[in-house]
């Protein structure tokens, strides 16, 4: 006899097995070191940058997007497998309960991270209303309701085929969201809160009676699920093996001319392998521009003085230290093995690719820093992240990373 109970348990608690295992990796002594001093200084220029604030300032508009985005994505985390599709589409009936469970965990999850957000947007919000901290758990409390009917909202739209109905319905709810945070936000009267979330009754009264007679699209549900997990197995892989792991590659022929003159001999054979892995792969030249975006908006408008130069060095710290996979990038290929090159090419190949690049990234920020016009602090950025990309490579890195 079918348990559902029983899946439950078994997948729920494989998944926190199989999530503790490798965080236990990300959340190394090194990278808690580097989020705490993180999130000190940004607290610290967080709370500079406050009391600089007009009170006019449209502290709820900036809330309701921000808090809006967080509402509005919403994903049902549903534990399914590949197989699930063969052996568990004939007791669909009987995955009621199984379901339920699955929506109650995405509640509590992402709940907590709207916590933590309004948490950290609660004091640009007091600096303008005077009961801002006041209002922090009846505020936090209809938040919750209100991530409640997104998650309902967002199972009934996995129902359809048509992605366009599942585009259009994340717009829809977004907007719906940014203008209930808003009003909630500026203490609307009861009765215009009210009449939205009727509105938004409705809204999921009418999908879920359209998709009454509709079967789960276990396809769907289950792509979801692998692309969620194949993106925590990437950012697990910047800092150990994951058999588990798939390379996503684009070709990006627009970026071939960084590598065309290229000499083809031994010494630049692995220069060009690893340049081809950086350009190529998602994951490392995606987390490149990443990190150097949210660095360079960082250092731009939360920094002044020292604090420019120190959030520049955790930056390159951050980079370089998930970039260091790279030189492993190739290591279960056999046809590497049968290249007449010598083994000290490689290491020499991958330290001056990393070389380069955290050199590439030095110079942005410390751009960044002469615009705003302090050309001391700029100059001595500049000089402070190449002696400490120098050192990460050709000290740190050689002593972490084995070929």
């Amino acid at each position: 006899m079918f348990d559902d109970k029983k899946l439950w348990r078994d997948r729920s608690s494989n998944r926190v097995k199989e999530l503790g295992r490798y965080l236990r990796y990300i959340f190394n002594g090194h990278l808690v070191i580097v989020l705490l001093f993180l999130i000190g200084t940004a607290a610290f220029y967080y709370q500079k940058w406050l009391v600089t604030l007009p009170a006019n300032f449209p502290a709820e508009a900036i809330l309701a997007v921000i808090l809006g985005l967080f509402l509005t994505y919403s994903p049902v985390y549903n534990f399914l497998l590949e197989a699930d599709k063969v052996f568990l589409i004939t007791v669909e009936e009987q995955l009621k309960s199984y379901f339920f469970r699955c929506g109650t965990v995405s509640l509590v999850l992402q709940g907590y991270v709207i916590l933590i957000v309004l948490a950290a947007l609660m004091p640009m919000y007091a600096h303008v209303n005077d009961h801002g901290f006041g209002l922090f758990l009846p505020i936090f409390l209809i938040l919750l309701v209100g991530k409640l009917w997104n998650i309902a909202v967002k199972w009934r739209m996995l129902y359809f085929v048509q992605m366009s109905v599942q585009r259009w319905d994340m717009v829809v709810r977004f907007f719906i969201n940014i203008i209930f945070t808003y009003l909630l936000l500026k203490q609307a009267h009861f009765f215009i809160l009210l009449a939205i979330g009727l509105v938004m009754l409705f809204y999921f009264r009418f999908f879920s009676i359209r998709t009454r007679n509709m079967g789960l699209k276990w396809d769907i549900l289950i792509d979801q699920e692998e692309k969620r997990m194949a993106s925590f197995y990437r950012l697990a892989n910047m800092f150990t093996d994951v058999p588990k792991v798939k390379d996503t590659v684009k070709r990006r022929k627009y970026l071939d001319f960084l590598i065309s003159r290229m000499k083809f001999s031994q010494e630049e054979t692995y220069m060009y392998l690893f340049s081809r892995a950086f350009l190529r792969s998602s994951d490392y030249l995606g987390l490149f521009v990443r990190l150097t975006v949210i660095g360079s908006l960082a250092i731009y408008f939360i920094t002044f003085g020292i604090g420019q130069i120190l959030l520049s060095l955790l930056f390159l710290y951050l980079t370089g230290f998930q970039l260091l996979p790279l030189l492993r990038h190739y290591q279960n290929k056999l046809w590497i093995d049968l290249y007449p090159v010598s083994e000290k090419y490689k290491q020499a190949a991958f330290h001056s690719l990393l070389m380069v690049i955290l050199s590439i990234q030095a110079i942005v920020f410390a751009l960044l820093i002469l615009l705003k016009g302090e050309v001391g602090a700029g100059l001595l950025g500049l000089l402070a992240g190449l002696l400490f990309n120098w050192l990460f490579v050709y000290v740190y890195s050689k002593n972490r990373v084995k070929a």
